[in-house]
C-alpha cells in the first residue's frame, strides 16, 4: 500500500499506477463525505486521493465537481509537490548521518537478495548510502519499486483547479520528512524492509488499487493496509494514528473559523478504523457519504 513517490508523498497515499492506459477501469464514484458542524452549518467535505491513476482513468463527477466549486479552501497534507528544489534541499539537509552501517545490515538477512536487486535496479552501491539514513534510503529506494508517474495524481489536479484560491497544508513538505526522521532507528528499518519486500508489486497490482479507489471501496483499502507496512503496529500508530489525531484536531480550528474546506488527503487517512470521518463524527460532527 505504501508508495513514497519522487521527492515527497508521504506512506499512505495509494499506491501509484503506471503510464500504460487502461480500459478496463470502474466509472469514478472515489469516496467523498460532506461534513456538517454540531450547529448544522456546513463545513465542508473530505476526499480521498490516490498519487496517480493510469493515463486515460476518469475520477471527476458531479458530487466531486461541486465541492471543488463550492469550497471556501483547499487542505492538503503538502503543497509543494513541484517545488523539485525544495524538495531536494529539505530530502538532504534531514536524510544525512554520519557513519551509518551498511545498507545490507539495516534489513534482516531473508531480504539481503532483493535489496541487492533492488539496488541493482537504481544503477547504486551500497556505498552510495553509508551517510543516509535508514528512512531516507527506504524513500530512495521506493521510488525504484514504483516505476509509476505522478502526472495524473488527483492531488496535483486539485492544487491547480484551488490555484487562485487559498490552499492549506496539514504537514508541509518539511513536516512530511519529519515524520519520517523522527522515526526511531527500530522502526526505520521495519520500514526499510517493507520496501524492499514491496518491490514484488506489479501493474496489475497497482491497477488493482486504483479500481478499489475509483469504486470507493474503503474496507478494501483498509485491508490493504493490514497486509502491507501498516502490519507493523509502530508504523501504524506514527504513520496513521498519530497524524489523523493531528488532522483531526487542525481540521476542527477550521471549522470553528467558520471555513468549509475540502480536504484532500491519502485515501488511508479517511478508512476504517480511526479515519478522519470517525474522528470528525466522535467530536459531534455530521459526516455523510455523498455516494
Amino acid at each position: 500500500m505504501i508508495r513514497v513517490a519522487i521527492g515527497l508523498l508521504a506512506a499512505l497515499a495509494l499506491a501509484a499506477c503506471g503510464k500504460a492506459e487502461r480500459t478496463d477501469l470502474p466509472a469514478p464514484s472515489p469516496a467523498l463525505w460532506q461534513v456538517t458542524a454540531p450547529d448544522g452549518k456546513p463545513a465542508g467535505w473530505l476526499f480521498g486521493t490516490i498519487h496517480a491513476l493510469p493515463e486515460g482513468a476518469k475520477w471527476r463527477d458531479s458530487a466531486i465537481e461541486k465541492a471543488i466549486v463550492d469550497a471556501d479552501l483547499l487542505v492538503v497534507e503538502a503543497k509543494d509537490l513541484d517545488d523539485s528544489g525544495k524538495l531536494s534541499a529539505i530530502f538532504t539537509r534531514l536524510s544525512h548521518s554520519a557513519d551509518m552501517p551498511p545498507l545490507s545490515e539495516r534489513v534482516p538477512a531473508a531480504m539481503q537478495g532483493r535489496l541487492q536487486a533492488l539496488l541493482k535496479k537504481g544503477g547504486y552501491r551500497e556505498a552510495d548510502f553509508k551517510a543516509i539514513e535508514t528512512w531516507a534510503a527506504a524513500i530512495m529506494l521506493a521510488q525504484l519499486a514504483d516505476d509509476s508517474i505522478g502526472e495524473n495524481g488527483v492531488d496535483r489536479a486539485l492544487l491547480h483547479d484551488f490555484r487562485a484560491r487559498p490552499i492549506e497544508e496539514l504537514e508541509g513538505v518539511e513536516g512530511q520528512f519529519a515524520i519520517f526522521d523522527r522515526l526511531p532507528e527500530s522502526d526505520q528499518r521495519d520500514l526499510l524492509g517493507a520496501v524492499v519486500e514491496e518491490d514484488t508489486m506489479d501493474a496489475d497490482d497497482s491497477a488493482r488499487l486504483a479500481k478499489l479507489w475509483l469504486k470507493g471501496d474503503m474496507d478494501a483499502i483498509a485491508r490493504e493496509g493490514d497486509d502491507g507496512m501498516l502490519a507493523d503496529p509502530e508504523l501504524k500508530q506514527a504513520l496513521l494514528v498519530d497524524r489523523n489525531k493531528a488532522w483531526a484536531d487542525k481540521l476542527l480550528a477550521l471549522h470553528a473559523q467558520g471555513k468549509r474546506p475540502l480536504v484532500a488527503v491519502g485515501a488511508a487517512h479517511l478508512a476504517p478504523p480511526g479515519g478522519l470521518p470517525e474522528l470528525l463524527a466522535a467530536k459531534g460532527y455530521k459526516v455523510a457519504r455523498v455516494r
